[in-house]
């Protein structure tokens, strides 16, 4: 009992030097903000569908083989985006899965990521189980409760998470794994691609005010990347030496094309509000032989041999020069072209690569 009440009494302490912007004297380093909350699909994912009853899984062999710990469930042969984030942001050690994480580590922060999830509870069904984004709220929801509990004060709490930084990616899957997919889901038979981008951004909007209420105040919007180019989409639709599938990428940017706007109607109606959104096309490298990447197009990793699955196969090989490869399998990057999506939305070196600023500004404010 003794030591659970000194456990409960420091992290009080932390929190209260925190909130009343001072720092422990022990504490090294350039930590720019308490905490780093994560929401998103396989991208951000570092370990939540591990334990999950669902073919969207990365914890074994070659995923991880870059990576200090092996494979751990991210979708990559080492870091990725969060992962650079968290190192830019100062923390001295990455932000735990919600799966795993316990007791005062979550004030550090939460990933909440999941491999297939999506903006829609539908999407990725066919895939087995997945924690969409509603169900990822849902588990910070219940983080924050247990924060509470620690602190002894929900007041305190409310403070604390509003000088976190919250990272939010979404909307892969539900082109991927439910619109781009008429042989298992209806949404394209129902709804062109004007309609199914709003259908998406409305239920987005509404998200990202639950989380609002749940205390963020700097949340940083990514958008998404070429769905078209990614070897797994070509492999299935594509046709000669397509490099894009035009008709996806134009889907697609229905729903890129609204995020600005989603932006600046949260901005302006949740007071102390500071969305921003990181447009993950832009900042995608223009000549990527300049950073060594010389093969665009051919997953890095042995895939495994169902079509269009596009993940590695269990136990399989792995290219050596991995450096030069953009994807490790058939639909995420390999940790180069992580690092460098990473350094652009922290330090954005163009005005079109973030809106209204970059991650490094909004930890100052």
């Amino acid at each position: 009992m003794a030591n659970i009440s000194f456990i409960v009494w420091f992290v009080r302490m932390i929190a209260l030097l925190i909130c009343m912007n001072l720092k422990p004297l022990f504490v090294k380093g350039e930590q720019q903000v308490p905490c780093l909350f994560v929401f998103g699909d396989s991208l951000f994912d570092n370990g939540n569908n591990n334990n999950l009853l669902t073919t969207a899984k990365a914890n074994y062999p070659p995923y991880g083989i870059d990576f200090p710990d092996g494979p751990t469930g991210r979708f990559t042969n080492g870091r990725n985006v969060a992962d650079f984030l968290a190192e830019l942001l100062g923390f001295d050690k990455y932000i735990e899965p919600f799966a795993i994480v316990k007791g005062v580590d979550m004030f550090k922060g939460v990933n909440y990521a999941s491999g297939a999830a999506g903006i829609l509870e539908e999407t990725a069904i066919h895939m087995g189980d997945r924690i969409s984004l509603n169900r990822q709220l849902h588990n910070h929801n219940e983080t924050i409760s247990h924060m509470s509990t620690l602190l002894g004060n929900k007041t305190l709490t409310m403070e604390y998470l509003s000088k976190c930084i919250y990272i939010v990616q979404m909307g892969n899957n539900d082109y991927i794994n439910n619109y781009l997919m008429p042989q298992l889901y209806s949404s394209s038979h129902m709804y062109n691609p004007e309609q199914f981008a709003s259908i998406l951004i409305q239920q987005y909007l509404e998200q990202l005010k639950t989380l609002y209420l749940y205390g963020a105040r700097k949340v940083v919007v990514f958008g998404l990347g070429g769905i078209g180019c990614v070897p797994s989409e070509l492999d299935m639709y594509g046709t000669g030496d397509s490099v894009c599938i035009n008709s996806i990428d134009s889907a697609v940017r229905k729903f890129s094309d609204k995020l600005k706007p989603m932006i600046d109607d949260l901005n302006s109606n949740l007071p102390n509000a500071k969305f921003i959104h990181i447009n993950s096309s832009s900042i995608e490298v223009p000549d990527p032989s300049s950073i060594g990447i010389t093969k665009l197009r051919e997953p890095c990793c042995e895939i495994s041999g169902t079509i269009g699955e596009g993940l590695c196969k269990h136990g399989g090989g792995a290219c050596s020069d991995r450096a030069a490869h953009y994807f490790w399998d058939g639909f995420h990057p390999s940790e180069a072209p992580n690092k460098v999506t990473a350094e652009r939305a922290y330090t954005a070196l163009q005005s079109t690569h973030v809106y209204l600023f970059d991650i490094s500004q909004l930890a100052q404010l």
